[in-house]
Protein backbone atom coordinates (compact mmCIF):
# COMPACT_ATOMS: atom_id res chain seq x y z
CA UNK A 1 0.00 0.00 0.00
CA UNK A 2 1.44 3.61 -0.95
CA UNK A 3 1.21 6.67 1.18
CA UNK A 4 1.10 9.76 0.21
CA UNK A 5 1.34 12.77 1.94
CA UNK A 6 -0.59 15.33 -0.03
CA UNK A 7 0.37 18.99 0.36
CA UNK A 8 -1.18 22.54 -0.64
CA UNK A 9 0.18 25.81 0.12
CA UNK A 10 -1.54 28.20 -1.82
CA UNK A 11 -3.62 31.54 -0.45
CA UNK A 12 -6.51 30.63 -2.58
CA UNK A 13 -8.73 27.88 -0.78
CA UNK A 14 -10.39 26.88 -3.63
CA UNK A 15 -9.96 24.84 -7.00
CA UNK A 16 -9.83 26.73 -10.40
CA UNK A 17 -11.95 23.46 -11.75
CA UNK A 18 -14.34 24.66 -9.68
CA UNK A 19 -14.05 27.89 -8.13
CA UNK A 20 -13.90 31.19 -10.62
CA UNK A 21 -10.65 32.58 -8.40
CA UNK A 22 -9.67 28.89 -7.19
CA UNK A 23 -5.81 27.69 -7.27
CA UNK A 24 -4.13 26.07 -10.03
CA UNK A 25 -2.09 24.06 -7.72
CA UNK A 26 -4.75 22.71 -5.37
CA UNK A 27 -6.63 21.69 -8.90
CA UNK A 28 -3.48 20.08 -10.13
CA UNK A 29 -2.71 18.11 -6.59
CA UNK A 30 -5.90 16.82 -6.22
CA UNK A 31 -6.28 15.55 -9.53
CA UNK A 32 -2.85 13.76 -9.33
CA UNK A 33 -4.67 12.29 -5.36
CA UNK A 34 -7.70 11.04 -7.85
CA UNK A 35 -5.80 9.77 -10.24
CA UNK A 36 -3.39 7.78 -7.90
CA UNK A 37 -6.58 6.44 -6.21
CA UNK A 38 -7.91 5.42 -9.95
CA UNK A 39 -4.75 3.17 -9.44
CA UNK A 40 -4.46 2.35 -6.26
CA UNK A 41 -8.26 2.08 -4.14
CA UNK A 42 -6.69 1.15 -0.96
CA UNK A 43 -3.52 4.23 -1.12
CA UNK A 44 -3.36 5.84 2.28
CA UNK A 45 -3.57 9.73 1.88
CA UNK A 46 -2.81 12.55 4.27
CA UNK A 47 -3.93 15.95 3.78
CA UNK A 48 -2.16 19.19 5.16
CA UNK A 49 -3.21 22.36 4.16
CA UNK A 50 -0.52 24.79 4.73
CA UNK A 51 -1.58 27.04 2.81
CA UNK A 52 -4.85 27.43 5.17
CA UNK A 53 -3.12 26.86 8.37
CA UNK A 54 0.64 27.35 7.14
CA UNK A 55 3.35 26.05 10.42
CA UNK A 56 4.79 28.47 13.04
CA UNK A 57 7.72 30.29 11.38
CA UNK A 58 11.25 29.36 13.13
CA UNK A 59 12.64 31.78 16.10
CA UNK A 60 14.82 32.07 18.45
CA UNK A 61 13.15 29.21 20.80
CA UNK A 62 12.94 26.47 18.13
CA UNK A 63 16.44 27.11 17.20
CA UNK A 64 17.30 26.94 20.52
CA UNK A 65 15.41 23.64 21.43
CA UNK A 66 16.08 21.83 17.70
CA UNK A 67 20.07 22.45 18.60
CA UNK A 68 19.61 21.09 22.07
CA UNK A 69 20.14 17.15 22.26
CA UNK A 70 17.34 15.78 23.12
CA UNK A 71 18.02 13.53 26.22
CA UNK A 72 18.69 17.55 27.95
CA UNK A 73 15.65 19.57 26.48
CA UNK A 74 13.51 21.09 28.96
CA UNK A 75 9.30 20.64 28.87
CA UNK A 76 9.42 23.64 27.15
CA UNK A 77 11.49 22.76 24.10
CA UNK A 78 9.57 19.77 23.20
CA UNK A 79 6.13 21.37 23.21
CA UNK A 80 8.15 24.15 20.67
CA UNK A 81 9.19 21.47 18.77
CA UNK A 82 5.96 19.27 19.00
CA UNK A 83 4.44 21.10 15.71
CA UNK A 84 8.19 20.29 13.77
CA UNK A 85 7.84 16.43 15.23
CA UNK A 86 4.17 15.76 13.24
CA UNK A 87 5.36 17.18 10.24
CA UNK A 88 8.49 15.15 9.88
CA UNK A 89 6.50 12.09 11.43
CA UNK A 90 4.41 12.58 8.56
CA UNK A 91 7.22 13.07 5.84
CA UNK A 92 8.85 9.56 8.08
CA UNK A 93 5.87 7.96 7.18
CA UNK A 94 5.00 8.71 3.64
CA UNK A 95 6.70 7.14 -0.04
CA UNK A 96 5.29 10.43 -2.06
CA UNK A 97 5.21 13.91 -1.29
CA UNK A 98 2.44 15.91 -3.75
CA UNK A 99 2.93 19.23 -3.16
CA UNK A 100 1.22 22.64 -4.60
CA UNK A 101 3.55 24.85 -4.38
CA UNK A 102 2.46 27.97 -6.75
CA UNK A 103 4.86 30.53 -7.80
CA UNK A 104 4.74 33.99 -5.24
CA UNK A 105 7.19 36.68 -6.75
CA UNK A 106 9.59 33.96 -8.55
CA UNK A 107 9.70 31.69 -5.30
CA UNK A 108 7.52 29.56 -2.83
CA UNK A 109 4.89 30.98 -0.60
CA UNK A 110 5.72 32.04 3.09
CA UNK A 111 4.11 28.96 4.25
CA UNK A 112 5.81 26.54 2.23
CA UNK A 113 8.67 27.95 3.40
CA UNK A 114 7.71 27.77 7.21
CA UNK A 115 7.00 24.32 6.53
CA UNK A 116 10.41 23.22 4.79
CA UNK A 117 12.07 25.05 8.01
CA UNK A 118 10.03 22.72 10.44
CA UNK A 119 10.97 19.38 8.40
CA UNK A 120 14.57 20.20 7.71
CA UNK A 121 15.64 19.42 11.36
CA UNK A 122 19.41 18.65 12.78
CA UNK A 123 18.87 15.26 14.21
CA UNK A 124 16.12 14.13 12.63
CA UNK A 125 16.28 14.72 9.02
CA UNK A 126 19.54 15.74 8.46
CA UNK A 127 22.62 14.89 10.36
CA UNK A 128 25.89 17.05 11.32
CA UNK A 129 28.89 15.84 13.38
CA UNK A 130 31.60 19.00 13.37
CA UNK A 131 34.57 16.28 14.37
CA UNK A 132 33.97 14.89 10.19
CA UNK A 133 36.24 16.04 7.97
CA UNK A 134 35.14 17.22 4.77
CA UNK A 135 31.29 17.07 5.15
CA UNK A 136 30.07 17.51 8.41
CA UNK A 137 26.24 16.89 7.11
CA UNK A 138 24.48 13.64 5.58
CA UNK A 139 20.73 13.35 5.04
CA UNK A 140 18.84 11.09 6.92
CA UNK A 141 16.19 10.05 4.57
CA UNK A 142 18.40 8.90 1.91
CA UNK A 143 17.97 5.34 0.84
CA UNK A 144 14.17 5.22 1.90
CA UNK A 145 12.87 5.80 -1.58
CA UNK A 146 10.56 8.49 -1.09
CA UNK A 147 9.22 10.45 -4.46
CA UNK A 148 8.86 14.37 -4.50
CA UNK A 149 5.95 15.61 -6.99
CA UNK A 150 6.28 19.68 -7.31
CA UNK A 151 2.85 20.40 -9.04
CA UNK A 152 2.91 24.94 -9.41
CA UNK A 153 1.55 27.46 -10.99
CA UNK A 154 2.71 31.09 -12.67
CA UNK A 155 1.35 33.79 -14.10
CA UNK A 156 3.88 34.51 -16.04
CA UNK A 157 5.12 31.60 -18.91
CA UNK A 158 9.06 31.07 -20.07
CA UNK A 159 9.73 29.47 -16.23
CA UNK A 160 10.75 26.10 -17.46
CA UNK A 161 14.60 24.72 -18.52
CA UNK A 162 16.11 26.89 -20.55
CA UNK A 163 13.24 28.97 -21.37
CA UNK A 164 13.26 32.95 -21.78
CA UNK A 165 12.98 33.67 -18.08
CA UNK A 166 14.32 30.51 -16.48
CA UNK A 167 16.86 32.48 -14.27
CA UNK A 168 13.93 33.95 -12.29
CA UNK A 169 11.90 30.79 -11.24
CA UNK A 170 13.18 29.89 -7.91
CA UNK A 171 10.24 27.34 -6.65
CA UNK A 172 11.16 23.94 -8.23
CA UNK A 173 15.32 24.50 -7.45
CA UNK A 174 14.19 25.94 -4.25
CA UNK A 175 12.09 22.70 -3.04
CA UNK A 176 14.43 20.28 -5.01
CA UNK A 177 17.51 21.69 -3.14
CA UNK A 178 15.69 21.55 0.58
CA UNK A 179 14.40 18.08 -0.09
CA UNK A 180 17.54 16.64 -1.43
CA UNK A 181 19.20 18.05 1.31
CA UNK A 182 17.90 15.66 3.43
CA UNK A 183 17.76 12.73 1.29
CA UNK A 184 14.63 13.07 -1.11
CA UNK A 185 16.18 13.69 -4.31
CA UNK A 186 13.48 11.09 -6.78
CA UNK A 187 11.60 14.71 -8.05
CA UNK A 188 9.20 15.37 -10.44
CA UNK A 189 7.42 18.50 -11.67
CA UNK A 190 4.53 20.03 -13.45
CA UNK A 191 3.46 23.34 -14.03
CA UNK A 192 0.88 25.36 -14.98
CA UNK A 193 1.68 29.11 -17.00
CA UNK A 194 -0.08 32.00 -18.53
CA UNK A 195 -2.93 32.53 -15.50
CA UNK A 196 -2.34 36.58 -15.75
CA UNK A 197 -2.77 36.62 -19.22
CA UNK A 198 -6.62 34.52 -18.57
CA UNK A 199 -6.84 33.52 -22.62
CA UNK A 200 -6.64 30.54 -24.87
CA UNK A 201 -2.49 29.76 -23.85
CA UNK A 202 -3.61 29.52 -20.12
CA UNK A 203 -6.35 27.01 -20.86
CA UNK A 204 -3.82 24.79 -23.60
CA UNK A 205 -1.12 25.10 -20.42
CA UNK A 206 -4.04 24.03 -17.93
CA UNK A 207 -4.84 21.11 -20.17
CA UNK A 208 -1.08 19.82 -21.15
CA UNK A 209 -0.41 20.08 -17.24
CA UNK A 210 -3.23 17.99 -16.61
CA UNK A 211 -2.02 15.22 -19.00
CA UNK A 212 1.31 16.10 -17.84
CA UNK A 213 -0.34 14.97 -14.42
CA UNK A 214 -2.10 11.79 -15.71
CA UNK A 215 1.23 10.37 -17.37
CA UNK A 216 3.18 10.82 -14.58
CA UNK A 217 0.60 9.06 -11.59
CA UNK A 218 0.50 6.22 -14.46
CA UNK A 219 4.33 5.63 -14.59
CA UNK A 220 4.59 6.45 -10.88
CA UNK A 221 2.01 3.99 -9.58
CA UNK A 222 3.21 1.03 -12.24
CA UNK A 223 6.74 1.47 -10.42
CA UNK A 224 4.92 1.54 -6.85
CA UNK A 225 3.07 -1.79 -8.20
CA UNK A 226 6.07 -3.25 -9.40
CA UNK A 227 8.29 -2.96 -6.37
CA UNK A 228 5.31 -3.82 -4.30
CA UNK A 229 5.34 -7.45 -6.06
CA UNK A 230 9.10 -7.86 -6.16
CA UNK A 231 9.15 -6.82 -2.37
CA UNK A 232 6.51 -9.76 -1.81
CA UNK A 233 8.30 -12.24 -3.63
CA UNK A 234 11.56 -11.15 -1.72
CA UNK A 235 9.94 -11.77 1.47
Amino acid sequence: MTRLLHLDSSARPGRSDTDRHGSHTRRLSARFVQRWREHEPDAQIVYRDIGAEPPSPVDSRWVHAAFTPPAQREPWMHERLAQSDALIDELLAADVIVAGVPMYNFGMPAQFKAYIDNIVRVGRTFGFDRSRIGEPYWPLLAGMHKRLVILSSRGDFGYGPGQRIAHMNHVEGGVATAFGYIGITDVASVAIEYDEFADDRLRASIASAEAEVDALVERMAAAAAAEAVEAAEAA
